[in-house]
């Protein structure tokens, strides 16, 4: 067996050997635990109905497959994020950078915060004579981030990269946490046509542990209230696996096509997704672009299909829902910026949300004619 695919098949065995072996924490571990990092990154993403694990080939592959590093093209990508949900009362904000090295790795970085701001602290509204004071009223956030550091390389006729992120996560000044996690990517081209694309997320866990910072003020306004004083914990988030398959058609020199199949499964317990059961829900999501002249995009996917119960008194049964997303693109020489708009379902009631994303590629060559353009016209 040659040298490459050995390393291929060890990486593979200490994978998957990883991401079961895991799975005995599922009676410990939490739903939905940083699900933060399950909303998507990126518009372009987004727009498609965050079906990209395999389509994607930019800095923001740190976030949904290290291994399209490799495919990111000049010498230096840099990019921002930003999207508001709730009506603007939650805001998602990433910024990120990758770097090609010489030996055509590429190493990339990030920093994401998905938080909620200025939250009233009413705790000590009412004084201890019972008069309402709201000089005492203090704001707070609530905020989740995570801190990615993200290699790629090409193995042989694989694609392969890894992802080490900490987690951060704070409630104002009663409670923050710390945790640490890895995913790894792999890419492979079939053809000229396909391209498969896998990404085990959290594939050792990620543990979360939480630290409590409560006063006595606000240990006894929960002891007043009725509820239990939250205690130190550790939170654990199980492994995810993210697979999809990307058609790529070039119908013309200005005409071309993306479009990606992907199944999001998950082992921490039976989800509202359209397949699902005590070991392993699976999420399936649909996602096409169309391009013009690799100029302008059109962008639409469909994903986070769910069957909701109908609690309407004159109706019966459940009726099925979904995510619609749809957006464009434009992108010239050095820069591209996208934008997606996308509800969070069909029939939630909730408002819909707006996403740009900024990416900015930048090369030596570009830094050698902006020197020779400026030298001229000194």
């Amino acid at each position: 067996m040659p040298y490459q695919m050995k390393k291929l098949a060890s990486l593979s065995f200490l994978i998957c050997s990883c991401f079961f072996a895991f799975n005995a924490h599922a009676q410990q571990a939490r739903i939905y635990s940083n699900e933060f990092l399950s909303i998507g990154l990126g518009a372009r993403a987004q727009g498609m109905g965050n079906s990209y694990v395999a389509t994607t080939n930019d800095v923001y592959s740190l976030y949904w497959n290290p291994a399209g590093l490799v495919e990111m093209k000049g010498d230096m990508q840099v990019a921002y994020k930003h999207a508001e949900y709730f009506a603007g009362i939650a805001n998602y904000d990433f910024g990120g950078i990758a770097i090609r090295n010489k030996d055509s790795s590429t190493l990339a970085f990030g920093v994401i915060r998905f938080g909620v701001d200025d939250i009233p602290n009413t705790l000590y509204l009412i004084e201890p004579d019972g008069t309402v004071n709201f000089d005492n009223v203090t704001l707070f956030s609530v905020a989740d981030y995570a801190f990615y550091g993200s290699y790629g390389r090409k193995v042989g006729k694989f694609q392969l990269g890894g992802s080490a992120k900490v987690i951060h996560r704070t409630v104002g000044p009663f409670a923050n946490s710390w945790g640490f996690g890895l995913d790894f990517g792999a890419k492979y081209h079939l053809g000229k046509s396909f391209t498969l694309g896998a990404l085990a997320r959290d594939v050792t866990s990620t543990f979360n542990a939480w630290t409590m910072t409560l006063d006595d003020d606000t240990k006894a306004a929960f002891t007043n209230a009725g509820q239990e004083i939250p205690k130190n914990s550790i939170e654990i988030t199980l492994p995810k696996l993210l697979v999809g398959i990307n058609y790529h058609h070039n119908f013309s020199d200005k005409i071309s096509l993306q479009s990606e199949l992907g199944f999001n499964t998950t082992f921490d317990g039976k989800r509202n997704t359209l397949l699902s059961s005590k070991f392993a829900t699976i999420d399936p999501h649909f996602g096409f672009e169309v391009g013009l002249k690799n100029l302008f995009f059109l962008r639409a996917g469909v994903g986070n299909i769910q069957k909701e119960t109908i609690f309407d008194p004159s109706q019966s049964g459940k009726v099925t829902t979904f995510q619609p997303n749809v957006g464009a693109g434009f992108n010239l020489k050095y820069f591209s910026i996208d934008y997606a708009y996308t509800d969070i379902g069909d029939n939630s009631g909730a408002p819909y949300s707006h996403l740009i994303s900024m990416r900015f590629d930048l090369s030596k060559e570009l830094f050698r004619k902006n020197i020779e353009a400026d030298v001229e016209a000194e």
